[in-house]
């Protein structure tokens, strides 16, 4: 196999709890992540001269050693001594910086393919324990699907498969850095909770309005305050019909559930016409198979 093009699924949280933070300066979290069907283009081809190219269709993009695809095949051909090159071609469609963790399922789709390529013979345990080192998504992102994350994000455990609905997506046009978020949250004051409970049994009963009900996001108090769009966005949805919103990660991206894929199709006109984001989708959650890229 020279060639294969592989799809790197986009994620949001469907509830974010941060439990404390460690000494080497990881948090303990305890999230519900979910698949949702944007994403990322990756298409991997063998080359016969050494080395990794990497290739995007954005020109701000790094292409170079601190991009995670590079990151990701460089571990492996070191790893594995292998002689021949590989080039990568990202055709970005996930939001850059938006808290979906495109650059992590750039990476696990490189982990992934050069696995099946290069006939490396990695079990997804293996493969996961190698994302780990890139990046703590990096193994969800590998497994995708309905999935609780503890830990830094590394223990998963798979749920109950997400009822279906339909999800609006709406990333301002504004960058966010994860470490300060993070960094801010831990000299913040007591902050409340999310229902992570709420939405494991929502999960159970099949129910997408309990799980609506009981999202949550701890970072969202920390990010909302310094950009106020986020609060707009959540508030325009929900006025259009969301079942709830709710900013995805450490943000920007904004997310609404829906019922009905005509109120999410208004919700996001509505958006367009504010002028509140310009990378604005609408789609469903994804049901990861196994072993489907």
């Amino acid at each position: 196999m020279d060639k294969l093009e592989l799809k790197a699924m986009g994620k949001i949280n469907l509830g974010l709890d941060v439990l404390g933070r460690r000494e080497n300066g990881y948090h303990d979290v305890r999230m519900v992540m979910q698949t949702v069907y944007l994403y990322d283009t990756v298409v991997l081809e063998k080359r016969h001269v050494p080395g990794i190219e990497v290739k995007t269709n954005l020109f701000f993009l790094p292409a170079d050693k601190s991009n995670l695809a590079f990151q990701a095949a460089d571990m492996l051909m070191e790893e594995f001594k292998l002689k021949e090159g590989i080039s990568i071609m990202l055709d970005k469609r996930i939001p850059v910086s938006a808290g979906m963790a495109g650059g992590s399922a750039d990476a696990a789709a490189v982990l992934y393919g050069m696995n099946r390529m290069f006939g490396l013979g990695l079990s997804d345990e293996g493969l996961r324990r190698r994302g780990l080192k890139l990046g703590a998504d990096v193994p969800y992102c590998i497994i995708r699907g309905t999935v609780l994350a503890q830990g830094i994000g590394e223990i998963l455990t798979p749920l109950p498969r997400c009822p279906k609905c339909y999800v609006l997506l709406a990333k301002p046009p504004v960058n966010v850095s994860t470490k300060l978020v993070y960094e801010r949250l831990d000299s913040s004051e007591e902050y409340e909770h999310p229902d992570i409970d709420g939405i494991l049994k929502g999960l159970e009963e099949k129910s997408i309005r309990k799980i609506a009900s009981s999202m949550g996001n701890v970072l969202e108090h920390v990010t909302m305050k310094e950009y106020p769009v986020i609060a707009e966005l959540k508030k325009v949805m929900r006025t259009e019909g969301a079942l709830n919103a709710m900013m995805s990660g450490s943000g920007p991206t904004v997310f609404g559930l829906f019922e009905e894929r005509g109120r999410a199709k208004e919700a996001a006109d509505r958006i367009k016409e504010l002028k509140l984001a310009k990378q604005v989708y609408v789609t469903s959650i994804h049901h990861a198979r196994r072993n489907e890229r």
